[in-house]
């Protein structure tokens, strides 16, 4: 069974004291975080920095202290996707068209309804407990 890795990160930024996750959605319509696959000599985390700026086109700041990851199986093998924390202040999002139907600036619990897979939810849930019990 072939092994697919993909990094990258739940994004958030703070405007007018309310705190704002980046979501994506793929072309088929499926609600997400920025990812992409490792290539070849890259860490985790320069993967994930790649694959957010050519996604959305912004440069966030990766918090330290937090990785997660989330795992299930696709018809061709098991996928990994490692996701890491990211902040950004004063960057305008430019979604790549070719893949990105659209990217949207929401709250947690709007965050919640719009995505659709458990691991998801998993995966912002523990970023969201991260900001709280961080103070960030």
């Amino acid at each position: 069974m072939a092994h697919e890795k993909s990094c990258g990160a739940v994004i958030f930024t703070k405007k007018e004291g309310r705190l704002l996750f980046l979501l994506i959605a793929s072309r088929v319509g499926t609600w997400g975080f920025p990812k992409g696959h490792v290539e070849e000599g890259e860490t985790e985390t320069e993967t994930a920095l790649r694959e957010i700026y050519e996604e959305v086109g912004i440069r966030p700041t990766l918090i330290k202290g937090f990785r997660t990851c989330d795992q299930f199986l696709l018809s061709r093998g098991r996928k990994q996707v490692v996701y890491f924390l990211g902040q950004y202040e004063n960057q305008d999002i430019h979604p790549q068209e070719t893949e990105i139907s659209q990217a949207v600036l929401v709250e947690y619990e709007d965050a919640m309804k719009r995505l659709q897979f458990d691991g998801a939810k998993r995966v912002i849930t523990e970023a969201y407990t991260f900001i709280q019990n961080h103070r960030l």
